[in-house]
């Protein structure tokens, strides 16, 4: 789509949709853990999550197009790092290279593409990444002279290089904010990641407040939970379940202010 306008208006809004779109889909990629295949629009990805160990040099995936259209789709590597607070920062890299990196499906076709590690692990942390397929609908639009703005969409699959004896040390605590809400305050002090799938804040057997989604809380960082309940909780003594993706739960002994 040719920019005829100096100004570039029309080429800064069509950045800012396709960004908002983009940012739209990770967010909702990252609650889609529960799923052995992850959905965008008419293409799909498996496995949703890469696991790789330090000794191996490269790792294969399959996208398929669900659709009834040719989709052109394009893949990067990226790094995935997170601030103290817990906010994403991700960076192409060259640490990794995805082959093929351009991919055209005709329907209900598929491709295998492969990661292959070009730098060597550490040893001493785990090292993440963001595997980004985005779609080109440029690359498949239609040639007419209607003026269309195509919405690309992406995945963004996590991708994990974990050496042994790595592994995720959370700690968490429960504050009540101004609004008499609970949060929940994890903090990651371990070398490997975690992800929060679910809260449990209990009295005995009274369950006063809950937390789902799929959080992750890479080594460093920390993130607040929002744990919600249906009622009014009277301070006091409490226990918070921390359930992980992996299955295992962490107890701690809190006291409601």
């Amino acid at each position: 789509m040719r920019n005829d306008r100096p100004d570039g208006t029309l080429t800064s809004m069509l950045r800012l949709r396709i960004i908002s779109a983009y940012l739209a889909v990770l967010a909702l990629a990252a609650l889609a853990f529960a799923s052995p295949i992850l959905h965008a629009g008419a293409f799909s990805v498996t496995p949703v999550r890469i696991y790789m160990k330090p000794h191996d040099r490269a790792v294969a995936l399959t996208i398929v197009n669900e659709g009834t259209t040719e989709v052109a789709l394009q893949a990067d590597m990226n790094s995935w790092t997170q601030q103290p607070d817990g906010s994403d920062v991700i960076e192409l890299t060259e640490d990794m290279i995805v082959s093929p990196p351009i991919i055209r499906l005709a329907p209900k076709a598929r491709q295998v593409v492969r990661l292959a590690r070009l730098q060597p692990p550490d040893l001493g942390r785990q090292l993440t990444y963001r595997l980004i397929v985005r779609e080109v609908p440029e690359a498949t639009a239609p040639h007419d002279k209607t003026i269309q703005v195509p919405i690309a969409l992406a995945l963004s699959m996590p991708v994990f290089i974990t050496p042994p004896n790595t592994a995720r040390v959370v700690d968490c605590e429960l504050s009540r904010t101004e609004a008499q809400a609970l949060e929940a305050r994890c903090a990651n002090i371990g070398t490997a990641y975690a992800q929060i799938r679910e809260i449990v804040v209990s009295r005995g057997k009274q369950t006063l407040a809950r937390f789902e989604g799929g959080s992750y809380i890479l080594p460093g960082a920390r993130h607040t939970l929002a744990v919600k309940g249906d009622q009014a909780i009277e301070p006091g003594p409490a226990q918070m379940d921390v359930r992980y993706d992996d299955g295992k739960t962490q107890r701690f002994e809190v006291t409601l202010p």
